[in-house]
């Protein structure tokens, strides 16, 4: 049989670009979904981000991680694009990016974490330093500590707001001036984790981080109590006696609650919000519970009304808010 040669030509330019239609779907560049997060957040955000992808297989999740106070002016100050921003102090969101021109909304906490100070075998008084002379031992002369930039890091604040709690709750004058003379600005990063590789080689005796870090890291640590080391949420009204005096002002201790929050105007929103909804849910608290966060189950938010509809069931109003 002869075909008519308009209608072999336009079969043959319709099944071209059919071709070209199917290879471009087949190459086309994954979605990005940019997130802003704060650097002792890497680990677990590692495998939350691996979830997602999977569950999200046109998705790439591109995780920039440092201090949140860097990380949240990154977006506020430098106009930097970011679908989610999470932090290591939920105060920082409300702080920067609420305000006449808001860069968020709402916001979610979703872990808990407590300050405290990690060693190893090669750190000066290892074999002797325990909870009750902890304080003593980081006093003493020629002790390097480490610690994070209390003007750009949650964990720099928190680390100096615990020290001030320490001298009140042990009575001696002086406890944060003493062993803050031992951790000067060249031992001090944008974000402590920075400062782990320095502390393994015995560059530095200890290091002022996150309980979660020392799990994740497997270091020794020192077991502070619950009453100066922010860690419990019971504990709001008396942590408020800890100040830190920093560039952006006196900051007064509160529990350490990580919260994250969709930006304003992002790209991806319903993308973030899903990640949202995996992080609050189930597998997400698994996560960040393997690697030594205290959960939260559910997860408190601020100005839930102002939240996707299938986040705001996820979450109940954050006390007192």
């Amino acid at each position: 049989m002869i075909f008519p040669a308009r209608l072999v030509l336009g079969t043959c330019g319709f099944l071209i670009g059919a071709l070209i239609a199917v290879s471009g779907a087949q190459t086309a560049e994954p979605t990005a979904l940019t997130i802003f997060a704060a650097g002792t957040l890497a680990v677990p955000f590692k495998q939350v981000n691996a979830l997602f992808e999977k569950q999200n297989p046109t998705v790439t999740v591109q995780p920039q991680y440092g201090g949140s106070v860097m990380m949240a002016k990154r977006i506020t100050e430098l106009h930097q694009d970011a679908d989610l921003l999470a932090v290591a102090d939920y105060n920082v969101i409300p702080k920067y990016l609420f305000g006449s021109q808001p860069h968020a909304s709402w916001y979610a906490g979703f872990a808990r974490n407590a300050i405290t100070f990690v060693y190893t075998d090669k750190s000066k008084y290892a074999g002797e330093i325990n909870a009750q002379n902890w304080y003593k031992v980081l006093a003493r002369p020629g002790v390097e500590i480490g610690r994070s930039n209390p003007d750009t890091d949650p964990s720099g604040y928190q680390t100096v707001q615990m020290l001030n709690l320490a001298e009140k709750y042990y009575g001696v004058s002086g406890l944060e001036r003493k062993v803050l003379a031992n951790a000067p600005l060249a031992n001090m990063r944008d974000t402590e984790t920075a400062l782990i590789s320095a502390l393994q080689l015995g560059q530095i005796d200890y290091l002022a981080i996150y309980h979660s870090d020392a799990l994740q890291h497997h270091l020794k640590f020192i077991g502070l109590p619950a009453k100066i080391d922010l860690s419990d949420p019971a504990q709001a009204a008396y942590y408020r006696q800890g100040v830190a005096h920093t560039k952006n002002g006196d900051l007064a201790g509160k529990p350490i609650v990580y919260a994250l929050t969709v930006v304003n105007g992002s790209r991806n929103a319903r993308l973030a919000e899903k990640y949202v909804a995996l992080l609050l849910g189930p597998q997400g608290q698994a996560v960040m519970k393997e690697n030594g966060f205290g959960e939260f189950s559910p997860a408190f938010a601020v100005h839930v009304e102002a939240m996707p509809a299938d986040l705001k069931k996820l979450v109940e109003p954050w006390p007192g808010s």
